[in-house]
């Protein structure tokens, strides 16, 4: 997500809510370290290279768009989904910049699980992470459509990936009503450099919809 953002030129902030973590997971293992706790703020400071705010003080004034970039931390920290499915929870500071942003007519972006955050919140809007078969492990998180479906939003089905023809055809899905714009990135096993097309897609869509 930050490389397409500074190749379209936007300038970036980064935020990330002040609240432990769901779980440490030792990822060696693949499970979680029960002696550990973490914090989302500092944890996310890593990725932000120390460049982090905390979420409560994002406003859309100072804003043309936010990005959500996904992943399990999504589905654990930003909301309860991983554990509650479709009647999950979704942190408070986040269900008010995924509505603030709605209300200002302001472009949202979502890749990976988190655009279950804007199904939860946003109702009625279209979303899409990816397929909805498991296709023999292609689809591994298949089942999140369903549950986006449950919880009111629209799913649409899209690859994870540019498909690239005389025509390009962005696979990302722009939901042009709620401008809300998702690709379902690491929802599908595929190799990684169609991922990061795919977030492509999903970031030049967000940057065309703020018209600058």
């Amino acid at each position: 997500v930050l490389v397409h953002l500074s190749r379209g030129g936007a300038h970036v902030h980064m935020y990330a809510p002040d609240v432990p973590q769901m779980h440490v997971v030792d990822h060696s293992k693949g499970q979680p370290a029960a002696t550990e706790s973490r914090n989302v703020l500092v944890e996310s400071a890593r990725i932000a290279r120390g460049k982090i705010t905390n979420l409560a003080k994002l406003t859309t004034t100072d804003h043309d768009a936010v990005i959500f970039p996904g992943g399990f931390g999504a589905a654990k920290n930003l909301s309860t989904f991983a554990v509650d499915g479709k009647d999950c929870k979704v942190n408070k500071e986040v269900e008010r910049v995924l509505k603030d942003f709605h209300k200002a007519g302001k472009p949202i972006g979502l890749c990976c699980i988190s655009p279950v955050l804007a199904a939860k919140v946003l109702a009625g809007a279209e979303v899409t992470v990816g397929h909805e078969e498991e296709e023999g492990g292609k689809w591994p998180y298949a089942g999140t459509a369903g549950a986006i479906k449950e919880m009111g939003g629209k799913h649409c089905v899209k690859e994870a990936w540019t498909v690239f023809s005389l025509t390009p055809s962005y696979e990302a899905h722009v939901d042009t009503k709620n401008k809300v714009v998702t690709t379902p990135a690491f929802m599908c096993e595929t190799e990684l450099h169609n991922i990061f097309d795919g977030i492509g897609a999903m970031v030049k869509n967000v940057l065309k919809l703020t018209g600058k």
